[in-house]
């Protein structure tokens, strides 16, 4: 006998199993985030305020996501009706030193966090005697442990608060099913609770599936996934070189391995979404022999959330559906009509490679490669769908 293969064991995602995740734009006060925001959804807020809290109250877009796939599918059948994926996204107010314990807009700004799914997290890296630094200058390793440990310090409290509760229910006396998962729960939140006091964020932690249970409803601060966005001035985004770049990636190594960094110039992309259409800002990338940054920018954080999608097709209509990885057929079904998820019989299936392979729809029938799948088929990114369901009942 051979050594016996390896099982990989996946990683049980934190967070809602939902499709319409949301994503957060945070950071310290005038980084840059109103105005990537702005770039990000192409839509004007009024010039960002020079000076912290100048945003409020949370806005809220929704981005197109880039996907050459539905681009390729619109133009094969050149549908009356397009509808592409898109993902919410935040401006949150920026954060300060001592938000956790009130500062600044602390709570409400921390509540606004805890609403979203993921966090897109900026960091500057410009200098601007204009753009006055809520810390005094411009150190982005200092900005990245302040609200680290912001965020830690919230999910701290809140933790200890879900600790008493749950021992409280754990001395109500009795062998009940409710008592032994009371004890169940506490053990788990006290794990948690070590592990933040450890200067560790849940999200890099290995949970079990009933840890997750009790993870999930805490809607903890660090359990969210996070993309690094380096804001750099023009000049440094266009060379490529930046003098906090390696500080940063060490920091994020050191800190939170693994989660993505992405350079981007903000005042370059807001000077881009100021050009009249996109052949001009084309024309100008050209030129510069560089791209924008946004598209990778939403890409990477629907990777992040773990999100994929599926097609429907037609001469009607070409959708992108958003599904979470591992989706199986009657749930990504629901996310068509929520009668589907019940009632559901059946779907046929190909994959859009398959189908860019073989050129047309009819060509993959040929071939044999359309197959029919039933409930415990799970979704891969990228499926073109077609679902049988059953009349739903009244």
């Amino acid at each position: 006998m051979g050594p016996k293969k390896e099982v990989k064991v996946e990683k049980i995602l934190l967070g809602r199993p939902g499709n319409s995740l949301k994503s957060g734009i945070v950071g310290l006060a005038n980084v840059g985030k109103s105005t990537l925001f702005q770039a990000i959804t192409k839509c004007s807020l009024g010039n960002p305020a020079n000076f912290p809290y100048a945003t409020i109250d949370p806005e809220e877009a929704r981005v197109i996501v880039p996907d050459e796939r539905f681009d390729w599918l619109v133009e094969q059948y050149k549908p009356k009706s397009v509808v592409p994926a898109n993902l919410t996204v935040y401006d949150i107010a920026g954060l300060t030193r001592g938000a956790s314990t009130g500062a600044g807009l602390g709570n409400a700004f921390l509540s606004h966090i805890r609403a979203v799914d993921a966090i897109f997290q900026v960091v500057r890296c410009f200098d601007d005697a204009e753009i006055i630094h809520v810390e005094g200058d411009v150190d982005p390793v200092r900005d990245l442990d302040i609200i680290s440990e912001e965020l830690r310090i919230k999910d701290i409290e809140f933790t200890e608060k879900n600790l008493e509760a749950a021992i409280k229910l754990t001395k109500r006396g009795g062998q009940s099913l409710e008592i032994k998962r009371a004890k169940e729960d506490v053990a788990t939140i006290e794990k948690v609770l070590q592990w933040l006091k450890d200067g560790k964020d849940v999200r890099k932690g290995n949970w079990g599936p009933k840890e997750v249970e009790v993870i999930n409803p805490l809607f903890l601060l660090t359990a969210k996934p996070v993309v690094y966005l380096v804001n750099l001035s023009e000049k440094d985004y266009l060379r490529k070189k930046n003098k906090h770049l390696a500080k940063i990636a060490q920091w994020v190594k050191d800190n939170a391995e693994g989660d993505p960094i992405l350079p981007v110039s903000v005042c370059f992309e807001e000077r881009l979404t100021r050009l009249e259409n996109d052949e001009a800002v084309a024309e100008e990338c050209k030129r510069l022999e560089t791209k924008s940054a946004l598209p990778n920018i939403v890409v990477t954080m629907r990777k992040a959330l773990k999100l994929g999608s599926f097609f429907t097709t037609g001469t009607d209509e070409v959708r992108q559906w958003t599904i979470r990885e591992g989706t199986k057929a009657p749930q990504a079904a629901g996310v068509i009509h929520g009668d589907f998820e019940k009632t559901f019989i059946q779907c046929i299936v190909y994959n859009f490679k398959i189908l860019k392979e073989e050129g047309d729809e009819s060509a993959v029938k040929a071939k044999g490669k359309i197959l029919t799948k039933g409930k415990d088929y799970v979704v891969e990114d990228g499926d073109i769908l077609l679902i049988k369901a059953g009349a739903a009942k009244g």
